[in-house]
C-alpha cells in the first residue's frame, strides 16, 4: 500500500504561482512512478503530468506544457508540481497517483493509488 497527501492548493489570481506537494508513505516511494491529474466540476479526471522514479521521463498534458513543472524527490518521498502562470481553465481539484511501474502513464487507469486531491481555483 501507498498513502497519498496533497497540499498547496488555494484560491489564486489569473498570471499566479502554486506549488503542489504530494507526500507519499508506505512501499518504497522510488520505485514507483508519479502522476499528477486533475478534475473540474462536471468534467472527467485528466491527465496533467507524470515523471518516472528516475526522473528521466516525464510527460506533460499539451495543456499546460511550459507552464507547469513536475518533479520528485526520492529521499523526501515527495513529487512537486510547479505551476506558473495559471489560468482560471486551471481550476480543478488536482490529484496524486503513484503507478507500480517503473514508467509512467498518462491514463487514469494506470494508476494503483490516489491521494485526497487539493483544490486549485483561479480567479480571473
Amino acid at each position: 500500500q501507498v498513502q497519498l497527501v496533497e497540499s498547496g492548493g488555494g484560491l489564486v489570481q489569473t498570471g499566479d504561482s502554486l506549488r503542489l506537494s504530494c507526500a507519499a508513505s508506505g512501499r518504497t516511494f522510488s520505485r514507483y512512478a508519479m502522476g499528477w491529474f486533475r478534475q473540474a466540476p462536471g468534467k472527467e479526471r485528466e491527465f496533467v503530468a507524470a515523471i518516472n522514479w528516475s526522473r528521466g521521463t516525464i510527460y506533460y498534458a499539451d495543456t499546460v506544457k511550459g507552464r507547469f513543472t513536475i518533479s520528485r524527490d526520492n529521499a523526501k518521498d515527495t513529487v512537486y508540481l510547479q505551476m506558473n502562470n495559471l489560468k482560471p481553465e486551471d481550476t480543478a481539484v488536482y490529484y496524486c497517483a503513484a503507478r507500480a511501474a517503473l514508467q509512467p502513464g498518462t491514463q487514469t487507469y494506470e494508476y494503483n493509488y490516489w491521494g485526497q486531491g487539493t483544490q486549485v481555483t483561479v480567479s480571473s
